[in-house]
C-alpha cells in the first residue's frame, strides 16, 4: 500500500500543511510533485480534447484543470512503478478528523477488491446506491451517480491501469471524468463519514482558477445544469459494469 501527497512545488506556503499530512497519513507517505500549469508541456497541452466523449463536456478546460490532470494520472503511473497492490492518495489541501478517517480508511481497506476505486468526499454528495459495508457509522457504498471532488481516493493498481489506458486523450477534468464509469469501467465506491475535511480557502484559496468574463460566467450557469442532467440520465440509463 502505497500513499501519495499531491503538492505543487511553488506553492511554498503549503508546506506546513504537507508535513501535517506526512505525520498523519499512513506510514511511507511521499510527495509526488503536482505538474504546474506554468509549465505545461505542448504534449501535455494536446492530451486535452475538448469534446470527445457522450454527454460531451460543454466548457474547454484551462491550464490549471490540464495540470490537474495530468498530476493525477503521475500518481498513477507511480503507483505501478513502485509496485504497490493499491495507494492512498491526496491533495495536500485536506485536513483529517482522525478517528473517522482511520474508521473509513480501515472499512475500506476490509473491503478492496482488485480494480477498486474508492472516494473519501469530503461531503458525500454521491447518489445512495448498494450498501457494501458498515462498521459503526461508517458506511461503504456503490453509489448509483458519483460526485464530484478527488481530495482523497485510494487506487488499486487495475483501477490506475485502467484509467491510464483511458485518459491518454481527455477532454473534462479528473473529477468530472471519473463520473462516467460507463466509460472507464472501474468500480468506484464511497466512504462516509471519510473524515476529510477540504481547507484550500485557509491556504491562500485553490489554485485552480477560472477567470472569466461576466458573459462566459452566464453562459457556463445557463450549460452547467444542463451538463449535469446529462450525467445523472446517462448514470441511470447506461449499463453498468
Amino acid at each position: 500500500m502505497g500513499c501519495y501527497i499531491i503538492h505543487l512545488k511553488r506553492a511554498v506556503a503549503r508546506l506546513p500543511q504537507v508535513e501535517y499530512l506526512l505525520n498523519r497519513l499512513p506510514q511511507g507517505a511521499r510527495v509526488i510533485d503536482a505538474v504546474d500549469e506554468k509549465s505545461l508541456t505542448r504534449e501535455q497541452l494536446s492530451a486535452c480534447q475538448p469534446f470527445m466523449v457522450r454527454p460531451v463536456y460543454p466548457f474547454r478546460l484551462n491550464r490549471a484543470e490540464i495540470a490537474v490532470f495530468h498530476s493525477h494520472r503521475a500518481c498513477w503511473r507511480q503507483l505501478l512503478n513502485d509496485g504497490f497492490d493499491a495507494a492512498l492518495i491526496v491533495e495536500d489541501d485536506i485536513n483529517l478528523s482522525e478517528p473517522e478517517f482511520a474508521a473509513a480508511f480501515e472499512l475500506s481497506l476490509q473491503h478492496l477488491s482488485p480494480g477498486d476505486f474508492v472516494r473519501f468526499p469530503e461531503k458525500l454528495r454521491d447518489k445512495a446506491g448498494k450498501l457494501i459495508a458498515r462498521s459503526g457509522a461508517t458506511c461503504l457504498t456503490e453509489p448509483r451517480a458519483i460526485g464530484l471532488g478527488m481530495v482523497a481516493q485510494i487506487v488499486t493498481r487495475d483501477a490506475a491501469q485502467a484509467l491510464l489506458a483511458k485518459t491518454e486523450r481527455f477532454d473534462r477534468p479528473v473529477d468530472t471524468f471519473m463520473q462516467m464509469r460507463w466509460h472507464h469501467r472501474v468500480r468506484t465506491l464511497a466512504v462516509a463519514p471519510s473524515g476529510i475535511a477540504e481547507i484550500s480557502d485557509r491556504l491562500g484559496g485553490s489554485l485552480i482558477k477560472r477567470r472569466c468574463s461576466l458573459a462566459a460566467r452566464c453562459h457556463r450557469e445557463i450549460l452547467r445544469p444542463i451538463y449535469r442532467l446529462g450525467i445523472a440520465l446517462w448514470s441511470r440509463w447506461v449499463t453498468q459494469p
